[in-house]
């Protein structure tokens, strides 16, 4: 990263229940009570096999800024909601907690915490609104751009969408997700300059429409940038002016400087026929090193069909579809209280009951394994355990299915790793932040680390996120006590 993007103090963006819960636990006595909350989603945008986590660094960012100035309290005071005591608790404020997080990258899977907060309650409460919007944001972005990525099947994929993002920040730590999902790039030049993701581009209409003929702007533009010459060529007609027109400049101004990198870029009609019908006027005039370009309102399933269909397509160009993942906008990520602990450092686990299922939590302060297959490397299933249990891989695991138990499986050649590592300790900062290169390069790798399943777009495999026995029985045993105290 080479600027900080917070460049104010966000600490007021929560919702205002936040403080009338937090004035409440302070008048109460529960200012320094302890609190576990997790940070998990219920269901994989797309119908998806999988969701990618991204946005710890931006809550980094804001965990370290955290403080009231007095024009907060000024302002806060004039809502005469708060007692002065509380407003001079406030002018002090720090975050003091624990903060596990899954690492940005990592494949992830409904039900299981990406983060958990261990902190006083009002601390807790604090960051709630901030933490769940900034990974509901870029985790939904990353995943989409992922199976837009997918879908172009090794070819790069350009994110293109930040006029139409909902918001600066919508473009910028869109462009940033993506990236870290596996785009090539962005137009979005801010985020280049702030987290280095590369930004690229070329000309749009305007340009060409500014010269007196369509020739004259494509032998200007590569005579100022021959080294990055993609020419737009659907401004009049494709096939009978822009194809033609870019080859000549191409042989006038490229050929005779010895330059072969070039390329033109479809925006607009049936392109598979028109990138067809370009491929075979470029091969015939000489340049089959020049690529071909398409954009104009893509996505995942698109891309998918006109590489079926034939297409003659080196590289994409994405853009709305991608920034406001447009066919499914909402990640849906939720922050629910697991757990409580006495001044003894007694952990009660805490569970929310539903009578929707899926909306009945996993209490206690809990870790996260992955299991991996020796042979394969591939990943097998999640298994959620309470905080004190370890897992001996050395030893046969038998796992199974929480909603279904009688579906079992002995894993016996496996190996076991934790997912979420410490980020805060204490208000601390103990985690070493990565590049957004090094997530991107991590979140390969992580990716290929799942069965192939998993990453199909229609019905994929459903990955298991299991819970181990001794967390199976505390949470069934809630949900008894629970039944129980409503008759």
């Amino acid at each position: 990263m080479k600027k900080n993007l917070i460049r104010e103090n966000y600490t007021m963006l929560f919702d205002f229940y936040e403080l009338t819960m937090a004035n409440g636990y302070f008048r109460n006595g529960f200012c320094n009570r302890i609190t576990y909350f997790d940070v998990f989603f219920r269901r994989v945008p797309d119908s998806g096999g999988y969701a990618i986590c991204a946005g710890l660094e931006q809550i980094i960012e804001y965990i370290e800024n955290l403080k009231f100035d007095e024009e907060d309290i000024d302002f806060l005071r004039t809502k005469g909601v708060f007692t002065e005591d509380f407003l001079e608790y406030l002018r002090t404020f720090r975050f003091t907690g624990d903060i596990y997080a899954i690492p940005e990258g990592v494949p992830v899977f409904p039900g299981e915490p990406l983060l958990t907060v261990r902190a006083p309650a009002i601390e807790a409460q604090f960051i709630e609104t901030f933490l769940l919007l900034t990974l509901n944001h870029q985790s939904l972005i990353a995943t989409k751009a992922n199976r837009i990525v997918r879908a172009a099947d090794g070819r790069p994929v350009s994110e293109f969408g930040s006029r139409r993002a909902q918001g600066v920040e919508g473009a910028i730590l869109g462009a940033r997700a993506s990236y870290i999902a596996g785009c090539a790039g962005s137009a979005c030049t801010i985020a280049d300059e702030r987290y280095d993701v590369p930004a690229s581009g070329t000309m749009a209409h305007s340009w060409v429409q500014m010269f007196d003929n369509e020739y004259e702007a494509f032998r200007t533009y590569c005579e100022f940038y021959p080294e990055n010459s993609t020419l737009l060529v659907d401004t009049y007609n494709v096939l009978k002016s822009g194809v033609p027109n870019a080859i000549r400049a191409f042989k006038e101004v490229l050929l005779p400087r010895g330059i072969r990198k070039c390329a033109i870029r479809l925006d607009s009609g049936d392109i598979a026929y028109l990138s067809r019908k370009a491929r075979a006027m470029l091969d015939e005039a000489g340049l089959d090193f020049c690529k071909i370009i398409a954009s104009n309102s893509l996505d995942e399933y698109i891309i998918r069909d006109l590489l079926q269909q034939g297409a003659c397509i080196d590289a994409f160009g994405v853009g709305e579809r991608l920034i406001t993942s447009k066919s499914s906008p909402v990640f849906g990520g939720v922050y629910k209280l697991a757990a409580v602990e006495d001044e003894n450092g007694m952990i009660t686990p805490k569970i929310k009951i539903s009578e929707n299922p899926s909306k009945i939590t996993t209490p206690h302060f809990k870790k996260i394994y992955r299991l991996y297959e020796n042979d394969s490397g591939k990943a097998i299933a999640d298994l959620l355990c309470v905080h004190d249990e370890l897992i001996d891989d050395s030893k046969p695991l038998t796992i199974f299915d929480p909603d279904y138990t009688w579906k079992r499986k002995t894993l016996t050649d496996f190996t076991a790793k934790e997912l979420q590592v410490p980020i805060f300790k204490n208000g601390k900062l103990v985690y070493k932040l990565p590049s957004t290169e090094e997530i991107r390069n991590f979140c390969r790798e992580q990716i290929d680390l799942q069965w192939d399943e998993v990453k199909r777009f229609d019905n994929p495999h459903t990955y298991y996120v299991d819970l181990s026995q001794k967390l199976w029985d505390i949470k069934h045993d809630l949900l008894n006590k629970g039944q129980s105290s409503e008759k």
